[in-house]
């Protein structure tokens, strides 16, 4: 077995000493809690695996697991798992996730869905044919103590408050709380690079494929486990979606850049700079979602649908990325129109997010619906100075414009939008915050500066010259943000580039 630690010697050793002798000191365990350890990662090459399965008995238990294979982009396959003095869990999928595009795999190399094993020591895998190349990634965020038995001896302090993601900006029914990436990431989760932005024309739907039976305890160190399998088996920046939900109705901040934002995740192969990616924890191929997990779901796509101008019902045509066009079920280019509330199966070669899930998805988009009717949008544009030739001006892109930088002179352009509902009615008397953009630590710290205010007249519209932005020495990514008001819920326009000062 070959392994790649990412965790410091020291905690090895706090792992090593709290399972001494086979048996937990729940106050070595407890120290472990005080930090959250980094991923250790791990793997087993076992060649060839076919109907007849193969069982893997482990030297340290393993919170997470994946499969990677040689061939066909898909396979049946399926994972279980047995802890110490535990039967075996039920059989889950381990196929292929439709995900990506970050970091595309080599040719013919195949990697599943990683699956929550909270701390096991045997796995058996087994196909529905004879593959080649098979190995096993195993994830360790425990350090050697089994992520499930970390939860139990936690359990008096799942209690605690958790910190939530801010800004709250009540679109649509008003914004869900969301627990903040911090608080499952811990400073042991970074991502790799400043996360890139597009835009939210429709939001994907999926599950991850862990076993439904996790305690509440357990979900950080879920979420951690998932991150270090994208990052760093996957090869992707960061976690790859942009929220996730637990069966107890918990709505996480996954990937890093700002939960206002238009973040491109690597979730939906083909679409992830047009939208966003919300995971149920847990598998629903043949057991619905819980009841407070439905809910939460509901309630953030009607706040993250209605804050970026979108509705929730109808179809949207979207671009195929050849970047991501091996994971689509459309060729690279192609014109494809899905619903704005799509499943993971609606745009990518895959059965996520489970049939169950998936065939729940109607109800869901009515219940979306019936939470935010009327959102409200907003646009951006770098508008031409008076009397310039046709074409001067620069609107913003559906996923992100740019435009050159603004002039200091009088004469120079102005930055000018629209707000109204979907219906073309305009919003009159509105605030609309015209805010740049700072990010710091990769996306971790996200800040929206306000630096010019302005408000809607009759028609909707508003203007405000450019040339406070003349200054810049770096290019800025502006947006237009109304916090709401009686009628009409926050809205944010898409975002747009301008260039620095003096840049060519």
């Amino acid at each position: 077995m070959s392994t790649r630690r990412l965790t410091r010697r020291s905690l090895l050793a706090a792992s090593a000493g709290a399972m001494a002798g086979g048996l937990l000191r729940p106050r070595g365990a407890l120290a472990v809690l005080a930090g959250a350890p980094a991923p250790t990662l791990s793997e087993r090459r076992l060649g060839q695996v076919g109907p007849a399965g193969a069982t893997v008995e482990l030297t340290r238990p393993a919170d997470l697991v994946g499969v990677e294979w040689q061939g066909a982009a898909r396979a049946a396959l399926w994972l279980r798992f047995r802890g110490r003095g535990a039967r075996w869990s039920e059989w889950v999928s381990a196929g292929n996730s439709g995900h990506g595009p970050e970091g595309l795999p080599p040719a013919g190399r195949q990697v599943g869905e990683p699956v929550w094993a909270g701390g096991t020591t045997a796995v058996q895998l087994r196909s529905a044919r004879t593959l080649g190349g098979v190995r096993l990634h195993l994830i360790d965020v425990s350090a050697g103590i089994g992520a499930g038995t970390l939860a139990r001896i936690a359990s008096p302090l799942t209690g605690a408050v958790l910190p939530l993601a801010t800004p709250v900006l009540a679109a649509g029914p008003g914004q869900p709380p969301i627990i903040a990436r911090r608080a499952w990431a811990e400073g042991s989760s970074p991502p790799r690079v400043a996360p890139e932005y597009g835009a939210v024309k429709l939001a994907f739907v999926h599950h991850t494929e862990n076993p439904n039976g996790y305690a509440v305890g357990e979900v950080p160190a879920m979420l951690r486990a998932i991150y270090a399998f994208h990052r760093y088996v996957n090869g992707w920046n960061d976690i790859g979606y942009n929220f996730v939900i637990d069966l107890y109705g918990r709505i996480f901040e996954a990937r890093a850049g700002g939960v206002d934002e238009p973040v491109v995740g690597a979730h939906a192969g083909g679409y992830n700079v047009v939208s966003s990616g919300i995971a149920v924890l847990g598998s629903f191929m043949s057991v619905a979602i819980s009841t407070s997990a439905r809910s939460a779901l509901e309630a953030l796509l009607a706040w993250k649908l209605s804050l970026h101008g979108a509705p929730s019902a109808g179809e949207v045509p979207v671009r195929v990325n050849p970047a991501g066009a091996a994971y689509s079920r459309y060729p690279a280019n192609a014109r494809v129109p899905l619903p704005r509330i799509a499943g993971h199966r609606d745009g990518d070669s895959t059965d996520c997010p489970g049939s169950v899930l998936y065939g729940e998805l109607p109800a869901i988009r009515t219940g979306v619906r019936r939470l935010a009717p009327n959102p409200a949008t907003a646009t951006l544009a770098l508008a031409a100075p008076p009397g310039a030739p046709p074409g001067q001006a620069t609107p913003a892109a559906a996923d992100g414009g740019e435009a050159p930088a603004p002039s200091a002179a009088g004469e120079g352009p102005t930055l000018a939008g629209h707000l109204g509902f979907l219906d073309g009615s305009p919003i009159s008397g509105a605030p609309i915050l015209l805010q740049a953009r700072t990010v710091s630590r990769k996306g971790e710290v996200v800040n929206e500066r306000t630096v010019a205010e302005a408000s809607t007249n009759a028609e909707g519209e508003w203007s405000l010259a450019a040339g406070a932005l003349a200054d810049a020495h770096a290019p800025t990514w502006l947006r237009a943000l109304c916090p709401g008001g009686a009628g009409y819920g926050a809205c944010v326009s898409a975002p747009l580039h301008v260039a620095a000062a003096g840049a060519q």
